[in-house]
């Protein structure tokens, strides 16, 4: 490989109090990479993506982004959280909502949008297929339009990084489709890590994947593993081929932890 990776995770472990969430992760992601981080709920995926934001301090290890701290190229990273952590009853209309992404980008007080900032505006809301609602109010629209108000409020600073904290939770699956086909198209333009706690999320547009369940289990091609699965979901499971209908998890006893 050649240069410094995008996203550079050494060694990092996080506890809360007692219970710990990361143990020694190290997680390597290069410019271009469509990379895929699945495992479990509760299996630490959010609290990797806050520690690559620098919103969670590990209690050790180190974090570079784009060859700096987490702080210094924030303004270089675009953010897709949890759906369920929007409230979308606020009146605020599509538009205003994705324009409110360019906040980060005004200096001087008072801190009025100029024309570029709307220009950006229109642009993340073209990308995303949703720039004839600029002007209904978000809780009118359904819950995959709400979607993709949400990743145009985090392509309108024109990011380097686009990071997604599960993304598919609440679309369904022709939905789910149209976005990875965006997404590959992002690639194009910017380096996109995306978690997942669905495998069926998964597909041949995305490069690299990795299980985390604590620990991480990676694989530097888009290539799901028996035993990087078994490994994070500490159980037997089976390997179905993708667009079947098919079970991820087949009937088991969890075996013991060492």
């Amino acid at each position: 490989m050649s240069g410094d990776p995008v996203i550079d995770v050494r060694g990092v472990s996080v506890a809360f109090g007692r219970r710990p969430a990361l143990e020694n992760v190290d997680l390597r992601v290069e410019k271009g990479d469509f990379y895929a981080v699945i495992g479990p709920n509760g299996g630490g995926k959010s609290t990797l993506l806050k520690v690559i934001l620098g919103l969670i301090r590990p209690s050790e290890g180190t974090v570079r982004v784009l060859g700096g701290t987490p702080f210094e190229r924030r303004h270089l990273i675009g953010y897709v959280p949890q759906y369920r952590t929007f409230d979308f009853s606020y009146p605020v209309t599509v538009g205003e909502m994705v324009l409110s992404g360019r906040l980060g980008h005004i200096r001087g007080f008072p801190r009025r949008y100029r024309e570029e900032d709307l220009a950006a505006a229109d642009r993340a809301m073209e990308t995303m297929g949703i720039a004839d609602l600029a002007g209904q109010e978000i809780c009118a629209l359904s819950g995959g339009q709400q979607q993709r108000a949400i990743i145009a409020r985090a392509l309108v600073g024109d990011p380097e990084v686009l990071i997604l904290d599960e993304p598919m939770v609440y679309v369904d699956t022709p939905t789910g489709e149209h976005f990875l086909n965006l997404l590959t198209g992002l690639c194009r333009q910017m380096t996109v890590l995306l978690v997942t706690h669905d495998i069926g999320v998964l597909s041949s547009r995305v490069t690299k994947v990795a299980c985390l369940n604590r620990r991480i289990f990676t694989h530097e091609t888009a290539e799901i593993t028996g035993d990087m699965l078994e490994g994070a979901y500490h159980c037997p499971v089976d390997l179905i081929a993708h667009g079947l209908p098919h079970r991820v998890l087949g009937e088991h006893e969890e075996k013991e932890r060492p």
